[in-house]
């Protein structure tokens, strides 16, 4: 399912904007009624980042090595690993009438996932748009475009911060060994 997008795409500056009082409220409530099932919500975003992009796998010892959904479902790692996505997630989303808070917050997980992890950023990217997908199939009924809108500028304002704390610390782009394919961006929106 992967899709091997021209190097510029990969380098494209992501536009940052803050979110209006009324955005971040619709944000806020959308997201508390997802974090109310946080663990399997945050499961079943993991599953689909892992089944559509499996080179994200490959930071992931514990499981990389999975194929199968379900599998991966009932990893005990996977489930604690989606258990801080969800939490990093919710300290965002909660402050976000405090800037500085979500700038320290994203620069901490950036710098983290650049130095500890070496993570590729652009997959900070790809699974905010998973988050976006699934946010929109659990709310199918109830997902207006202006909240919609509200998301993807949230997901823009989450990238940029993440993005700033690699070059912060001097990231460059990693080189893909062979047997490792490249990272990617998901052929829907931005």
């Amino acid at each position: 399912m992967e899709k091997v997008p021209g190097e510029m795409e990969i380098e494209r500056r992501e536009r940052s904007e803050e979110l209006s009082e009324a955005e971040r409220k619709a944000v806020q409530a959308t997201w508390a009624r997802l974090y109310a099932n946080c663990e399997d919500v945050g499961v079943a975003i993991l599953v689909r980042f892992f089944v559509n992009f499996p080179s994200a796998k490959q930071y992931f010892s514990q499981f990389k090595h999975m194929e199968e959904p379900l599998e991966m479902e009932r990893s005990p790692q996977l489930r604690k690993h989606a258990c801080r996505v969800m939490g990093a997630l919710n300290t965002v989303v909660e402050n976000l009438h405090d800037p500085d808070k979500v700038s320290s917050v994203l620069t901490l997980v950036g710098k983290a996932h650049a130095l500890k992890h070496k993570v590729e950023p652009v997959y900070f990217k790809i699974l905010s748009g998973v988050i976006l997908e699934v946010i929109a199939e659990e709310f199918a009924n109830d997902f207006p475009p202006e909240t919609q809108r509200a998301w993807t500028k949230l997901r823009g304002l989450i990238y940029s911060h993440v993005t700033a704390a690699y070059k912060e610390v001097g990231w460059v782009q990693q080189v893909p060994n062979a047997s490792t394919p490249p990272a990617t961006l998901p052929s829907s929106g931005p």
